[in-house]
Protein backbone atom coordinates (compact mmCIF):
# COMPACT_ATOMS: atom_id res chain seq x y z
CA UNK A 1 0.00 0.00 0.00
CA UNK A 2 1.35 3.42 -0.87
CA UNK A 3 1.05 6.50 1.30
CA UNK A 4 -1.35 7.91 -1.31
CA UNK A 5 -4.20 5.72 -0.05
CA UNK A 6 -4.69 7.73 3.12
CA UNK A 7 -3.01 10.64 4.85
CA UNK A 8 -0.16 9.34 6.96
CA UNK A 9 -0.56 9.47 10.73
CA UNK A 10 3.04 10.08 11.70
CA UNK A 11 3.85 9.75 15.35
CA UNK A 12 7.25 11.42 15.34
CA UNK A 13 8.59 11.21 18.87
CA UNK A 14 5.15 10.75 20.37
CA UNK A 15 4.53 7.59 22.36
CA UNK A 16 3.06 4.78 20.29
CA UNK A 17 0.12 3.12 22.04
CA UNK A 18 -2.87 0.93 21.17
CA UNK A 19 -5.20 3.89 20.64
CA UNK A 20 -2.80 5.51 18.15
CA UNK A 21 -2.42 2.24 16.27
CA UNK A 22 -6.19 1.72 16.12
CA UNK A 23 -6.69 5.26 14.81
CA UNK A 24 -4.08 4.67 12.10
CA UNK A 25 -5.63 1.34 11.13
CA UNK A 26 -9.03 3.02 10.79
CA UNK A 27 -7.48 5.63 8.49
CA UNK A 28 -6.03 2.90 6.32
CA UNK A 29 -9.22 0.84 6.29
CA UNK A 30 -11.35 3.81 5.25
CA UNK A 31 -9.26 4.59 2.16
CA UNK A 32 -10.85 3.60 -1.20
CA UNK A 33 -9.81 0.20 -2.48
CA UNK A 34 -8.27 -1.04 0.77
CA UNK A 35 -9.49 -4.55 1.57
CA UNK A 36 -6.65 -5.78 3.82
CA UNK A 37 -4.35 -4.32 6.45
CA UNK A 38 -0.84 -5.61 7.11
CA UNK A 39 1.59 -4.71 9.88
CA UNK A 40 4.05 -3.52 7.24
CA UNK A 41 1.50 -1.10 5.80
CA UNK A 42 0.42 0.00 9.25
CA UNK A 43 4.00 0.64 10.30
CA UNK A 44 4.59 2.68 7.16
CA UNK A 45 1.45 4.69 7.79
CA UNK A 46 2.58 5.43 11.34
CA UNK A 47 6.17 6.15 10.32
CA UNK A 48 7.56 3.37 12.54
CA UNK A 49 9.11 -0.03 12.04
CA UNK A 50 6.41 -2.75 11.89
CA UNK A 51 8.00 -4.44 14.91
CA UNK A 52 6.86 -1.47 17.00
CA UNK A 53 3.25 -2.43 16.26
CA UNK A 54 3.93 -5.99 17.42
CA UNK A 55 4.84 -4.66 20.84
CA UNK A 56 1.20 -3.66 21.30
CA UNK A 57 -0.56 -6.36 19.22
CA UNK A 58 1.11 -9.75 19.17
CA UNK A 59 -0.60 -10.87 15.96
CA UNK A 60 -2.82 -9.63 13.17
CA UNK A 61 -5.76 -11.51 14.72
CA UNK A 62 -5.28 -9.59 17.98
CA UNK A 63 -5.22 -6.31 16.07
CA UNK A 64 -8.30 -7.18 14.03
CA UNK A 65 -10.18 -8.23 17.16
CA UNK A 66 -9.47 -4.84 18.70
CA UNK A 67 -10.58 -3.07 15.52
CA UNK A 68 -13.77 -5.12 15.23
CA UNK A 69 -14.62 -4.39 18.83
CA UNK A 70 -14.03 -0.69 18.19
CA UNK A 71 -16.45 -0.81 15.25
CA UNK A 72 -19.02 -2.54 17.45
CA UNK A 73 -18.81 0.32 19.95
CA UNK A 74 -19.08 2.93 17.19
CA UNK A 75 -22.15 1.19 15.77
CA UNK A 76 -23.92 0.90 19.11
CA UNK A 77 -23.23 4.56 19.85
CA UNK A 78 -25.13 5.45 16.64
CA UNK A 79 -28.34 3.78 17.85
CA UNK A 80 -30.91 6.28 19.11
CA UNK A 81 -33.91 3.93 19.41
CA UNK A 82 -34.95 3.38 23.07
CA UNK A 83 -34.80 -0.18 24.48
CA UNK A 84 -38.61 -0.31 24.79
CA UNK A 85 -38.88 -0.32 20.99
CA UNK A 86 -37.08 -3.64 20.83
CA UNK A 87 -37.81 -4.48 17.19
CA UNK A 88 -36.73 -1.10 15.82
CA UNK A 89 -33.68 -1.15 18.11
CA UNK A 90 -32.48 -4.52 16.83
CA UNK A 91 -33.07 -3.40 13.26
CA UNK A 92 -31.04 -0.26 14.00
CA UNK A 93 -28.21 -2.42 15.32
CA UNK A 94 -28.16 -4.32 12.04
CA UNK A 95 -28.03 -1.16 9.96
CA UNK A 96 -25.38 0.44 12.19
CA UNK A 97 -23.19 -2.65 11.83
CA UNK A 98 -23.60 -2.63 8.06
CA UNK A 99 -22.66 1.06 7.90
CA UNK A 100 -19.49 0.52 9.94
CA UNK A 101 -18.45 -2.42 7.77
CA UNK A 102 -19.10 -0.33 4.66
CA UNK A 103 -16.79 2.38 6.00
CA UNK A 104 -14.08 -0.11 6.95
CA UNK A 105 -14.45 -3.23 4.76
CA UNK A 106 -10.91 -4.41 5.49
CA UNK A 107 -11.98 -4.73 9.13
CA UNK A 108 -15.57 -5.88 8.60
CA UNK A 109 -14.50 -8.87 6.52
CA UNK A 110 -12.86 -10.36 9.62
CA UNK A 111 -16.21 -10.57 11.41
CA UNK A 112 -16.96 -13.91 9.77
CA UNK A 113 -13.96 -15.60 11.40
CA UNK A 114 -13.17 -13.68 14.60
CA UNK A 115 -14.89 -12.97 17.88
CA UNK A 116 -13.53 -10.13 20.00
CA UNK A 117 -14.63 -10.96 23.57
CA UNK A 118 -14.31 -7.23 24.20
CA UNK A 119 -16.65 -4.53 25.52
CA UNK A 120 -18.09 -3.76 22.07
CA UNK A 121 -19.05 -7.37 21.46
CA UNK A 122 -20.39 -7.74 24.99
CA UNK A 123 -22.56 -4.61 24.61
CA UNK A 124 -23.90 -5.90 21.29
CA UNK A 125 -24.77 -9.28 22.81
CA UNK A 126 -26.45 -7.60 25.79
CA UNK A 127 -28.44 -5.36 23.44
CA UNK A 128 -29.68 -8.32 21.40
CA UNK A 129 -30.52 -10.43 24.44
CA UNK A 130 -32.35 -7.47 25.97
CA UNK A 131 -34.31 -6.93 22.76
CA UNK A 132 -35.43 -10.52 22.46
CA UNK A 133 -36.24 -10.65 26.19
CA UNK A 134 -38.53 -7.65 25.70
CA UNK A 135 -40.07 -9.54 22.76
CA UNK A 136 -41.08 -12.23 25.24
CA UNK A 137 -38.40 -14.87 24.70
CA UNK A 138 -36.44 -16.74 27.35
CA UNK A 139 -34.12 -19.72 27.71
CA UNK A 140 -33.22 -21.64 24.56
CA UNK A 141 -35.57 -19.56 22.38
CA UNK A 142 -33.86 -16.38 23.54
CA UNK A 143 -30.34 -17.65 22.90
CA UNK A 144 -31.16 -19.21 19.53
CA UNK A 145 -32.72 -16.02 18.20
CA UNK A 146 -29.75 -14.00 19.44
CA UNK A 147 -27.38 -16.39 17.64
CA UNK A 148 -29.44 -16.26 14.43
CA UNK A 149 -29.49 -12.48 14.40
CA UNK A 150 -25.81 -12.10 15.25
CA UNK A 151 -24.76 -14.59 12.58
CA UNK A 152 -26.93 -12.95 9.93
CA UNK A 153 -25.83 -9.40 10.74
CA UNK A 154 -22.11 -10.15 10.94
CA UNK A 155 -21.80 -12.50 7.96
CA UNK A 156 -24.12 -10.68 5.57
CA UNK A 157 -22.85 -7.19 6.43
CA UNK A 158 -19.28 -8.40 6.05
CA UNK A 159 -19.95 -9.95 2.64
CA UNK A 160 -21.82 -6.88 1.39
CA UNK A 161 -19.07 -4.52 2.51
CA UNK A 162 -16.33 -6.64 0.95
CA UNK A 163 -18.20 -7.01 -2.34
CA UNK A 164 -18.83 -3.28 -2.57
CA UNK A 165 -15.20 -2.51 -1.81
CA UNK A 166 -14.04 -4.94 -4.48
CA UNK A 167 -16.40 -3.41 -7.04
CA UNK A 168 -15.91 0.18 -5.90
CA UNK A 169 -19.64 0.65 -5.32
CA UNK A 170 -21.46 2.98 -2.96
CA UNK A 171 -24.21 1.91 -0.58
CA UNK A 172 -27.33 0.34 -2.03
CA UNK A 173 -25.67 -1.85 -4.63
CA UNK A 174 -27.22 -4.71 -6.56
CA UNK A 175 -27.15 -8.16 -4.98
CA UNK A 176 -26.02 -9.76 -8.26
CA UNK A 177 -23.02 -8.02 -9.78
CA UNK A 178 -23.37 -9.30 -13.35
CA UNK A 179 -26.17 -10.02 -15.85
CA UNK A 180 -27.74 -13.47 -15.59
CA UNK A 181 -27.21 -15.40 -18.82
CA UNK A 182 -28.78 -18.87 -18.85
CA UNK A 183 -30.36 -21.28 -21.31
CA UNK A 184 -34.13 -21.09 -20.53
CA UNK A 185 -34.55 -24.74 -21.58
CA UNK A 186 -32.12 -25.85 -18.87
CA UNK A 187 -32.96 -23.24 -16.22
CA UNK A 188 -36.56 -22.20 -16.91
CA UNK A 189 -37.23 -20.71 -13.46
CA UNK A 190 -34.05 -18.65 -13.50
CA UNK A 191 -34.84 -17.33 -16.97
CA UNK A 192 -38.42 -16.48 -16.00
CA UNK A 193 -37.30 -14.43 -13.00
CA UNK A 194 -34.28 -12.61 -14.45
CA UNK A 195 -35.95 -9.15 -14.35
CA UNK A 196 -36.81 -9.51 -10.66
CA UNK A 197 -33.49 -11.14 -9.74
CA UNK A 198 -31.62 -8.31 -11.44
CA UNK A 199 -33.39 -5.68 -9.33
CA UNK A 200 -32.55 -7.13 -5.90
CA UNK A 201 -30.59 -4.71 -3.73
CA UNK A 202 -28.15 -6.02 -1.16
CA UNK A 203 -29.43 -3.83 1.67
CA UNK A 204 -33.00 -4.98 1.01
CA UNK A 205 -31.90 -8.61 1.40
CA UNK A 206 -29.94 -7.75 4.52
CA UNK A 207 -32.94 -6.09 6.18
CA UNK A 208 -35.31 -8.81 4.97
CA UNK A 209 -33.18 -11.36 6.82
CA UNK A 210 -33.22 -9.24 9.98
CA UNK A 211 -37.01 -8.85 9.75
CA UNK A 212 -37.54 -12.59 9.27
CA UNK A 213 -35.62 -13.32 12.46
CA UNK A 214 -37.59 -10.66 14.35
CA UNK A 215 -40.86 -12.07 12.97
CA UNK A 216 -39.79 -15.51 14.20
CA UNK A 217 -39.16 -14.06 17.66
CA UNK A 218 -42.67 -12.62 17.77
CA UNK A 219 -44.25 -15.89 16.63
CA UNK A 220 -42.25 -17.91 19.13
CA UNK A 221 -43.15 -15.58 21.99
CA UNK A 222 -46.82 -15.78 21.03
CA UNK A 223 -46.72 -19.59 21.33
CA UNK A 224 -45.32 -19.36 24.86
CA UNK A 225 -47.15 -16.48 26.57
Amino acid sequence: MSSERAPSLRTGKARLDRETIIAAALELASAPGVTTISFRELGGHLGVDPTAVYRHFRSKDELMRALLDHLALLGIDEIEVPPEQWRERLRALGLATLRQFERYPAIGVEAVVLTTNGPGEHRAIELMLDGFTRAGLSGDDLVRHYALLAAHILSTASNIARARADRGEAAGGLWLDAPILVDPREYPLVAAHIPLLSEIRDEEIFLAGVDMILDSAERTAARHP
